[in-house]
């Protein structure tokens, strides 16, 4: 919705005026189709191949889903209602035109990543009635077999034209789409459970630790309650902590819009995640009772998730769609934002050709499988590179102030670049992408999860944007103060 507005030119540089204001039924659609799409296949079974107990699984994503919620709603509504701009133009206003193109051009390229996972989840449901194999190789630079790479292809280019014809249709369809997929996923988990045979909690027990053992067997791993909990509350961290949806809450008329998000997280986050998961368990029991195995298993003999085939399992043609517009309705908007991420590099250039730059390099990222399984990963590190920035916007409306300092400097100073939030963006999240790759800083010989590091990077973002801006700023008056005299 937001977007629609920015790219008529409407609002993209001045407070949305109240007559542009809407109310909570258009957040409440527009998270409904956001949050209820094509990740949901691909991160529900992770959770089971990664190892999670199925008592840790729902009491860990309620928690963390409630935290998500409460984040949106406390943290970034308030400043979104307050400023009513963009999250772009506020980072100009304080950082400066310079540094707001750098981190355009980080957000860009990480909106393609995760388009391109989707992307990868659309092509394995496509491939599954025309008998193309999704194979997923050993190494993360590994593509799949040639005729599933085609097809990536193929839906890519499909996906990246529909984008760049605008978002508004996008928009529209994800939102009429929304109902049916929420309705689909679960009919997923229901057909699952009977195709396990569950009659009570101790054999939906016994048999997801059946098949989490099967598993482990192949490719042991752990994923602990905490893990699940950190994980559902900031895998959207980037548009929260980060305040990417600053444009999106600054159309809201009243604070209770803040809480639309939580239906995004318990339809989608919540029963879409566990439903997801039960696909895969059903599935390695039918396998095992059946001997044929071969769609659950790579070269390696390790379980490979893959969302179109376990759809078609449950569902059948009806499955199989889901899965195919579910990528579409993740993916389409992704590379929409991709492009207009672009686009802030460069001003000049079309939106539809940004967008058709974007949805290229997201097609390309689609075509490496592994990609789509590393999402438990991928996002806790989306979210520590972005979210540390709206640490900045925090400090910047309710601190800067309050310690002697102007707020929105860049604009006060008449500054393309700002030095302060530059290093206290960067060093945080260098610091941060160094515990999560490389092992052995924290853990002996382990990584970092990921989603640990967003929180603490934020803080260190806050706090050395606040004692940078202390030796770095010089006195300048205020616009508004220059206005009044």
């Amino acid at each position: 919705m937001a977007e629609e507005q920015s790219t008529g030119g409407e609002f993209e540089r001045e407070p949305v005026p109240e007559s542009a204001l809407k109310g909570p039924g258009k957040f409440w659609g527009m998270y409904a189709g956001e949050h209820a799409a094509g990740t949901e296949f691909m991160i529900g079974p992770l959770f089971l191949g990664a190892g999670a107990s199925l008592q840790d699984l729902i009491v860990g994503l309620l928690l963390g889903n409630i935290l998500a919620v409460l984040t949106w709603r406390f943290l970034v509504t308030p400043i979104a209602m307050a400023k009513r701009m963009t999250l772009y133009y506020q980072l100009e206003r304080i950082a400066g035109g310079s540094v707001v193109k750098l981190y355009n051009a980080v957000n860009g390229v990480l909106f393609c990543f995760l388009a391109g996972a989707m992307i990868t989840v659309s092509a394995t449901a496509t491939g599954v009635p025309l008998g193309v194999e999704f194979a997923v190789p050993d190494e993360w630079y590994g593509l799949g077999k040639p005729s599933f790479t085609l097809l990536v292809f193929v839906v890519g280019a499909v996906i990246a034209v529909i984008a760049a014809a605008g978002y508004e249709m996008v928009a529209r369809v994800a939102n009429i789409a929304a109902p049916w997929m929420i309705a689909i996923f679960a009919a997923c988990g229901l057909v699952s459970l009977a195709q396990m045979g569950v009659s009570d909690w101790g054999s939906l027990l016994g048999n997801w630790d059946s098949a989490v053992g099967f598993v482990q067997e192949r490719d042991p791993q752990s994923f602990s309650f905490w893990q699940i909990v950190v994980f559902a509350w900031l895998c959207n961290g980037a548009m929260h902590f980060g305040m990417a949806d600053l444009s999106i809450f600054r159309f809201a008329r009243d604070k209770s819009s803040g809480w639309a998000p939580s239906i995004g997280m318990f339809l989608g986050h919540y029963m879409a995640w566990i439903a997801a998961a039960l696909m895969l368990a059903a599935a390695i029991k039918l396998g095992q009772q059946s001997g044929h195995l071969e769609a659950l298993l790579n070269k390696d003999g390790k379980v490979v998730a893959n969302p179109g085939w376990l759809a078609s399992e449950a569902l059948g043609w009806t499955g199989i769609l889901c899965v195919i517009i579910a990528g579409w309705t993740t993916a389409n908007p992704t590379i929409y934002r991709a492009g207009l991420a672009f686009q802030g590099i460069f001003p000049n250039s079309s939106r539809v050709r940004m967008t058709l730059l974007a949805g290229g390099v997201a097609t390309v990222a689609g075509a490496f499988p592994n990609l789509s399984g590393q999402l438990l990963g991928f996002v806790g590190t989306y979210g520590t590179v972005l979210g540390p920035m709206g640490a900045v916007i925090f400090v910047d409306f309710y601190l800067m102030r309050k310690f002697g300092l102007s707020d929105e400097y860049a604009t006060h100073a008449h500054s393309k670049f700002n030095v302060a939030v530059l290093l206290a963006w960067a060093l945080p999240v260098a610091v941060g992408l160094a515990f999560i790759y490389v092992p052995g800083l924290i853990y002996e010989n382990e990584k970092v999860f990921p989603a640990y590091m967003v929180i603490p990077c934020w803080i260190a973002c806050g706090v050395l944007y606040l004692v940078l801006s202390k030796f770095t700023q010089r006195p300048v008056p205020r616009i508004d103060e220059l206005a009044s005299n």
